[in-house]
């Protein structure tokens, strides 16, 4: 696909689109396609998808300023909502759909299976470390909290409060802004 009629898509599509950028080589990219397939089915004639193989459309990946793949990016609009690079589960699939479909960016994004991967094994080992250098509070409190950024996004107070502080936070700023 070439650059301008990717933009003609984007910029005319009567429906919200995600833009699944791959590649045939990619294993992350072919992981991820059963997920993807199933999420897309899910919100078939509200989303419409479009499917770029990164190989043949070189230069709309140049224009999206893609720098890995698979990137997955939702647009509303033909305006960007979000994008998230790297293998995605179905759970956060889901969330760059519904993003697109509400046509705003999601209060709570979950982190990339790797993302919690990373960090839940940082967080161990600072436990472990602090535990064996004299049980150090320090050490242990950023492991603790590494683990916890693994998986913030299936807390139920967090889930209860962030959205509430941004919006708390969007008021207070459009009324400082209106001053």
């Amino acid at each position: 696909m070439k650059r301008d009629e990717f933009n003609r898509r984007i910029n005319r599509n009567p429906r919200p689109v995600v833009v699944d950028l791959w590649a045939p080589w990619c294993a992350p990219c072919r992981a991820m396609e059963p997920a993807f397939k199933k999420v897309s089915q899910k919100y078939t004639g509200q989303v419409d998808v479009i499917k770029i193989n990164a190989d043949e459309s070189p230069d709309v990946l140049r224009s999206l300023k893609v720098m890995g793949i698979p990137t997955t990016i939702s647009f509303a609009k033909g305006k960007e909502i979000m994008r998230r690079t790297g293998m995605q589960s179905a759970e956060a699939l889901d969330v760059i759909f519904d993003a697109a479909l509400h046509e705003r960016k999601p209060a709570i994004i979950p982190p990339a299976p790797l993302d919690r991967l990373i960090r839940s094994g940082a967080g161990i080992i600072f436990l472990v470390i602090g535990w064996f250098l004299g049980h150090s509070i320090l050490l242990m409190a950023v492991g603790g909290v590494l683990i916890y950024s693994a998986f913030y996004d299936r807390c139920p107070v967090y889930r209860a409060i962030v959205p509430r502080l941004k919006a708390l936070i969007h008021r207070s700023s459009q009324m400082h802004g209106s001053e």
